[in-house]
């Protein structure tokens, strides 16, 4: 064979060098492709497990730390994981918004990822001046993945953070709970935590509810809502009192229309106010309420047949019973007709009224009157009244005219308003409510009612109420006024002076109720500071505003004629003084024109 052929028959194979040298095997090349392809899959095999390896390392790492070895691990996902739902609006009745959540960013960092703990931690102090440094720079140089920072920060404060560019030092999505009204409801909305959790009012009450996203309607009418914080706001400046509460009802569906407490405070900046700016007088507090009561013993006395409208009692002396004494604060020395006992504020004729009610029948219509049980308004911050441990006879009578029962002003207005309305009492409440909703029951007739109503339109005609007479608006309710208990003692000229009234007496829809504490008479008020000089202009003042407002019109008003002046004094004047009076303030009760509601 040619040296020509034998090279043409081996061209197709390959000569393997061999490790002492010369050559070894001949492998075709298909078989040399095919062993190459067996190496790389090998190969691709082996960093497949490395990888699955490693995974298996991260998971295994990850289930250590879950089980307690890094207990910020739960924090840390979390601030990686989408924020939670916004919590729900708080609105007024007519839709005007009172709590509302924001979307905002909060500071934290990742103390593992933070390089220099020290210069993190000055910078972010010359940015936020408030941050106590020795506390952060700790925070900052800890073992756990998680650690706020600040929360809430404006647009311009993250952009600042920004600019920074400090290791570890990261945002996360928050919410920030806002009150567009300010001060103005703040006790009835309360407020909530950094993490909006309800912690007072009806953020408390109904955190669950917010919390889920869904909005709360309040029956509160936010322009009501002004005008009574201004006119007590202004009654507390002119008198100097330390304090005031006040309300306005509606007295057939039990929704507050209006609640004010002063001292206030503003829910945006909780943390500047103190215990006493946070303490609800309307629903938390309870006092003594003084002859605003006076309107329960007489409903209670005429409605059980203790006695008649032509009845009365003798005044001329004070009680006394052991160690306590009755007195008049405005003595008149004279039998007292039922109606002149309201008209003259007389507590001998009101403790000689509870009596002869009797302590079972009194405790019996102070139960239905909600005199005696926490209030079910949906706050979190309610009083319980404060009762005698045994009903003797000095309790039944000083309780006959608001002393020896404590409770709060909302205690007494859900009570008028049951006087006024027809008999019925209704629980209040802060939440809009359908008329299926609505609970009552009968307290008092319908004609106990309507004798009630006269009695206290005629105690604004004639009585200590004059001054909450606001023209055409036939206002009809009762005085107050009552000692402070102070360590277990009466504080001496220290008061809680109070009017509560009823508009329009004829057809009543509101119950507006005024409190100041501790008020200093002027020389406006002769330097008197009762409830008839302090509160019930108040009164007064809050119904002429609101009537407009609540679509109530003024209306003519037709008088009898009182005794001529010649007539001389004595109980024939007295008693023309008092039919006229009377005539009145029965006739107050017909012909009232409504605007449509």
């Amino acid at each position: 064979m040619s040296h020509q052929s034998r090279h043409s028959r081996h061209s197709d194979q390959l000569l393997l060098p061999l490790p002492g040298g010369g050559t070894g095997r001949r492998y075709p090349a298909e078989q040399n492709r095919s062993r190459v392809l067996e190496v790389a899959h090998t190969r691709l095999v082996v960093v497949g497990l490395c990888f699955m390896l490693a995974f298996c390392a991260v998971i295994a790492r990850l289930v250590d730390l879950a089980a307690g070895s890094d207990p910020n691990l739960g924090i840390r996902l979390a601030a990686s994981a989408p924020w939670e739902a916004a919590r729900g609006d708080i609105v007024d009745r007519n839709d005007v918004l009172l709590a509302t959540s924001l979307p905002t960013r909060s500071l934290y960092a990742d103390p593992r990822d933070v390089i220099d703990p020290e210069h993190t931690a000055d910078r972010l102090v010359e940015l936020f001046p408030e941050l106590d440094r020795p506390q952060l720079l700790a925070r900052l140089s800890g073992s756990g993945r998680f650690v706020w920072v600040r929360r809430h920060l404006t647009p311009r404060e993250q952009h600042a953070v920004n600019r920074l560019g400090l290791p570890g030092i990261r945002f996360r999505e928050d919410q920030q709970r806002v009150y567009p009204q300010g001060a103005v409801a703040a006790h009835v909305l309360g407020f909530t935590d950094i993490d909006s959790r309800g912690l007072a009012g009806v953020e408390r009450h109904f955190d669950s509810t917010l919390a889920d996203g869904e909005s709360v309607r309040l029956c509160l009418d936010v322009r009501i809502q002004h005008i009574v914080r201004e006119e007590l706001a202004a009654a507390v400046r002119e008198y100097r009192a330390i304090g005031a509460a006040g309300l306005v009802l509606d007295v057939t569906s039990g929704e507050v229309i209006a609640m004010v407490s002063l001292p206030d405070f503003d829910p945006n900046n909780r943390g500047r106010a103190g215990d006493d700016a946070r303490f609800n007088r309307v629903t938390q507090g309870v006092y003594e309420m003084g002859s605003t009561v006076k309107l329960l013993t007489a409903a209670m006395a005429l409605d059980s047949g203790a006695i008649t409208l032509t009845g009365g009692y003798d005044a001329s002396h004070p009680i006394r019973k052991g160690r306590h004494t009755i007195r008049d604060y405005h003595p008149q020395n004279r039998w007292l007709s039922v109606p002149e006992i309201l008209v003259h504020s007389s507590n001998i004729a009101a403790a000689h009224m509870a009596l002869d009610v009797g302590g079972a029948v009194q405790r019996m219509y102070l139960d239905q009157f909600g005199m005696l049980s926490t209030p079910t308004v949906e706050l979190s911050e309610v009083g319980t009244p404060l009762v005698p441990g045994q009903w003797r006879d000095i309790n039944i009578m000083t309780i006959g005219f608001g002393h020896g029962i404590a409770v709060s002003p909302l205690h007494l207005a859900q009570a008028v308003a049951a006087i006024a309305n027809g008999g019925s009492f209704v629980p209040a409440t802060v939440v809009a409510r359908s008329h299926e909703d609505l609970q009552s029951r009968r307290v008092l007739s319908a004609e106990t009612s309507r004798t009630m109503r006269a009695l206290m339109r005629l105690n604004v005609l004639m009585g200590t109420g004059r001054r909450a007479d606001a023209a055409g608006l036939r206002v009809g309710g009762k005085t107050g006024t009552a000692e402070k208990l102070v360590g277990g003692r009466y504080k001496r000229n220290a008061r809680m002076s109070s009017f509560v009234g009823v508009f329009p007496i004829d057809n009543p829809r509101y119950a507006v109720l005024a409190i100041l504490d501790e008020p200093q008479g002027n020389r406006s008020t002769h330097y008197f500071a009762t409830g008839g000089w302090v509160a019930a202009p108040v009164v007064r003042a809050v119904a002429e505003r609101i009537a407009p407002v609540l679509g109530i019109h003024p209306a003519e008003t037709v008088r009898t004629a009182a005794p001529e002046a010649t007539m001389p004094d004595g109980p024939e004047r007295r008693r023309h003084l008092l039919l006229a009076g009377l005539r009145n303030a029965m006739a107050d009760t017909e012909g009232w024109q409504l605007a449509p509601r």
